[in-house]
């Protein structure tokens, strides 16, 4: 079985031509999501006594930016709905709602995921960052700060999933070249079409990470 892009990069440090971000995702939607669903619930039901769940709302527990949040919710949730609808953390977008744009991208357990994709009945017991947990100290992150200098943006609405896609995506490859950015951010999308100042921007904060110069 081919390892995962990220499984690859994160261990030998070099993106593995045969995947890109775009299509793990697809197979993990497609396989890993259904797969591991059953088991998911199951944990949830013995936490709940054995009781059956749904279709009425559960309690859950969320970590999401270091913090513990409790929320009574129905199984079929989403995370992106969770997030949006229910704690007010509006800054993942629900754009397509499909795992096709990427604007709804958080990084949960240290990997980037499409939020709408995963229920957030799942999403217990993993650290959840989005991009509101980027700058708790009001201090740009060097990605989003990148993305400014660059005018890497413009209706703003892919704007999020981008950068905590980038910011996953140099957490695990730290010394990326810009043919890698490019291959490692496929998985999002821009109506605007600013691909050239996103992937300067992302090569930017790679630089600033490091302690390197900008060239």
């Amino acid at each position: 079985m081919k390892k995962t892009t990220t499984e690859s990069q994160g261990r030998k440090g070099k993106p593995d031509k045969g995947f890109s971000r775009r299509s793990f995702l697809g197979v993990g939607i497609g396989g890993g999501a259904v797969a591991s669903l059953p088991s998911g619930l199951e944990a949830a039901q013995a936490a709940a006594g054995g009781r059956t769940l749904g279709p009425g709302p559960v309690p859950i527990a969320l970590r999401i930016n270091g913090k513990v949040h409790n929320l009574n919710i129905e199984p079929r949730v989403t995370l992106l709905d969770a997030l949006r609808n229910h704690l007010d953390l509006t800054g993942a977008k629900k754009v397509c709602d499909r795992a096709t744009c990427g604007a709804c991208t958080v990084i949960l357990g240290g990997r980037a995921v499409y939020s709408c994709t995963v229920l957030a009945i799942e999403a217990q017991g993993k650290e959840i960052q989005t991009i509101e947990g980027l700058a708790p100290a009001g201090k740009l992150h060097p990605v989003s700060s990148a993305f400014v200098e660059h005018d890497a943006q413009q209706c703003g609405f892919c704007t999020p999933g981008f950068v905590m896609a980038a910011k996953a995506f140099l957490d695990r490859n730290p010394a990326a070249t810009l043919p890698q950015i490019e291959r490692g951010l496929s998985g999002n999308l821009c109506r605007c079409g600013t691909y050239i100042g996103m992937r300067q921007a992302v090569l930017d904060a790679a630089r600033q990470m490091k302690g390197g110069s900008r060239a």
